[in-house]
């Protein structure tokens, strides 16, 4: 009988997996070197650890970045768009904005399409919807002969107005399949982003074409290679919404995939915010390659209706994560007589000078290796021996270059990481009016554990929270999260002129589209709800607040927009530290987010300490120039109620912890540890 919920999260470095024992309710986690060559051989070695046989899994569902490295690293497919006739530089022309203004060499990003490859289409709709001009079949016909003699790999269509009336898109894909047969990848923009803002919309569906035939062939091959060992359920996919899709909606909808890997922690927040009674959380994933941050505000996810990568904006609902390469693997080195880390990484192959795999260069990992941060006996939980010696001549490299001894150069590698990372902070949250001292710090990752502690003391965070599997944190967070499908509906009126029973019917009716969808992905009728919000800007304004609605007949009450309009103003004054109570408003686009709840690991309770003593042993570690007696336990040796004081390193087999001097640890009743500043409670 099936019994495990499984997730599976690839990393730049580790492929993570976790599973959820229904039958004991205990998790247990299994992991492998990431293969960068094949990246289902990762998986499956991974799960193999885990389950005696894929038979065994009753629910499960995978993140994968393959969507986003073909994006970042530009080896997506060659794209043809299909645009209107005349407005075929929409694309290339964007916006108009200047991102950094005194930049003497700033350029537009450079878009995924050349001007080449845009074909004008005839046909035009006007701003209500309404046909002027019928589509011309012929230059469709002429297109996709153009497709075959080009060595595309997909086509987007992207028709102005197409939002209000999708007929001419709709029927260019019939053509384009009566041409070039059922496999062709066809995103059309009104499936892409039903939304308005031409060039927006165009960028969204010429993204999921760029990369769509990656993710597809990827998700396919590992589906298959799970069937064939075994897999009798659907698998499902992680989306950058904090949902989750089956693989085969995902198939059909790649764009939602595109930060499907980065977003399970973000989720895996909202989770332990409610188990641990912490609302607001800053949730740092520190793996082998990047840095990212997310946030938990009043228990619910940061979510974006719009996401903006490399420059190329995407309408899509997106968690809100913030990205820089610093990982255990980033590399130091020396420009200018001054030392960086990062952006590039090492990799799993050859990885850090200390894995023994060729290797060279010296890394955040070897830094922290030779500060004796890490036990070289039992990284990854024993599955990988380290090489000390190694490390310290790769750092020696960049340290000679300084002047700079061993341990030195080690801390200062250590000491700009952290400043990158700290920064990384302040971008999400104290540039947008968020005091992260108001926050709790969750640090999960391989490496996260390892900087945390420092980052809340440069942050001036109190208190420090490592759950439970910190380098599974992302895969257990896609555990923890339902199907959702997100749809919109472009609605531009004036606070003045807004009919609110014109309003409750478009939602109502928005909901029954999102409560039916639900019926695909599996979701018994019992399990299915929806939630509606409206993106409202004062009137002449460009940007919009997404404001959430109580039910889709609130807008037909008595008083709703004076009600909504002071919804609106305090969100404003969140965010951006004004409002205008009593200016008119604007309403631009309906939104209605369908969710499916299929169930659920819940947080595993750990047993209680029998006294305060546990198995430990004391090594030296440095900190702060200085080699100081520290605490190295073993976590699977701490139980709740366990408490001590730093310096302390707490290992396991997916990350390791660094509690330095003047902070102490406690452990929950869920098990994680919950590290404080004993010096500012002092």
């Amino acid at each position: 009988m099936s019994r495990y919920r499984v997730s599976m999260d690839i990393g730049g470095t580790f492929t993570d997996v976790i599973g959820y024992d229904e039958t004991t309710g205990r998790y247990h986690v299994g992991k492998s070197s990431t293969t960068p060559d094949d990246l289902t051989r990762g998986v499956l070695t991974a799960l193999e650890s885990l389950v005696d046989s894929p038979r065994d899994i009753s629910f499960t569902v995978h993140g994968t970045t393959q969507g986003l490295n073909a994006f970042l690293e530009r080896r997506g497919v060659k794209v043809l768009l299909l645009a209107s006739k005349g407005a075929g530089d929409t694309y290339h022309i964007a916006r108009g904005p200047r991102t950094r203004l005194y930049d003497l060499h700033f350029r537009k990003p450079e878009p995924l399409v050349p001007k080449r490859d845009i074909v004008e289409i005839g046909g035009r709709f006007d701003a209500a919807g309404e046909e002027l001009e019928p589509l011309d079949e012929q230059a469709v016909r002429e297109a996709a002969r153009r497709y075959r003699e080009g060595g595309f790999g997909a086509i987007a269509v992207a028709y102005l107005f197409s939002y209000l009336n999708p007929a001419h898109e709709l029927r260019t894909r019939e053509i384009l399949l009566e041409e070039l047969g059922s496999e062709v990848t066809v995103s059309l923009s009104h499936e892409a982003a039903k939304e308005w803002r031409e060039y927006e919309r165009t960028s969204s569906a010429v993204v999921e074409a760029y990369t769509g035939p990656v993710v597809r062939r990827y998700l396919e091959r590992l589906e298959a290679n799970l069937k064939e060992r075994g897999l009798t359920v659907p698998m499902h996919v992680m989306q950058s919404s904090g949902g989750i899709l089956t693989a085969e909606s995902a198939r059909r909808r790649p764009l939602q995939t595109l930060l499907s890997g980065p977003v399970g922690g973000a989720m895996g927040g909202v989770e332990l915010a409610r188990a641990i009674g912490r609302p607001n959380l800053i949730g740092v994933d520190m793996g082998g390659t990047s840095f990212d941050v997310s946030l938990v505000i009043d228990g619910q996810p940061d979510i974006s209706p719009e996401a903006n990568i490399e420059g190329l904006p995407m309408l899509m609902s997106v968690v809100n994560i913030h990205t820089i390469g610093a990982g255990g693997g980033s590399v130091a080195w020396l420009e200018a007589g001054g030392l960086r880390v990062g952006p590039r990484s090492a990799g799993a192959t050859p990885g850090p000078a200390c894995y023994g795999r060729g290797g060279t260069e010296p890394t955040v990992t070897d830094a922290n290796l030779v500060l004796g941060r890490i036990d070289p006996d039992w990284f990854a939980g024993g599955t990988l021996d380290l090489d000390t010696e190694a490390a310290r001549r790769a750092l020696d490299t960049v340290g000679q270059g300084l002047g700079l001894d061993t341990l030195a150069i080690a801390e200062g590698v250590c000491d700009v990481a952290n400043a990158k990372m700290a920064q990384a902070i302040r971008t999400i949250t104290v540039s947008r009016g968020i005091e992260p001292r108001e926050f709790t710090l969750v640090a999960f990752g391989g490496a996260g554990p390892m900087h945390a502690v420092f980052l809340a003391r440069e942050l001036g965070i109190k208190e420090v929270v490592v759950p439970r599997f910190p380098g599974a944190f992302s895969a257990w967070g896609m555990l923890q999260t339902d199907i959702r499908k997100d749809f919109s509906d472009t609605y531009f009126h004036l606070d003045a002129d807004l009919d609110g029973a014109d309003m409750a019917a478009r939602l109502r009716g928005m909901a029954e589209e999102g409560l039916a969808s639900l019926a695909g992905e599996g979701v018994p009728e019992e399990n299915r709800r929806v939630e509606h919000a409206v993106d409202i800007r004062y009137a002449a304004q460009e940007y919009t607040l997404t404001v959430p609605l109580t039910d889709a007949d609130e807008p037909a009450a008595e008083g709703f927009v004076e009600v909504i309009a002071k919804r609106f103003a305090q969100q404003h004054e969140t965010r951006y530290g004004h409002a205008n109570l009593g200016a008119p408003i604007e309403f631009v686009t309906l939104r209605t987010t369908a969710f499916g709840d299929l169930g659920r690991g819940a947080a595993e309770q750990v047993g209680e300490a029998q006294g305060p003593d546990f198995a430990h042993e004391t090594r030296e570690v440095v900190f702060d120039g200085q080699a100081r007696p520290t605490i190295l336990v073993r976590r699977e040796a701490l139980s709740a109620g366990h408490s001590f004081e730093g310096p302390a390193i707490i290992v396991e087999s997916t990350a390791t912890t660094v509690v330095p001097p003047g902070f102490s640890v406690s452990v929950d009743p869920i098990g994680s540890l919950v590290v404080r500043n004993t010096e500012e409670e002092q």
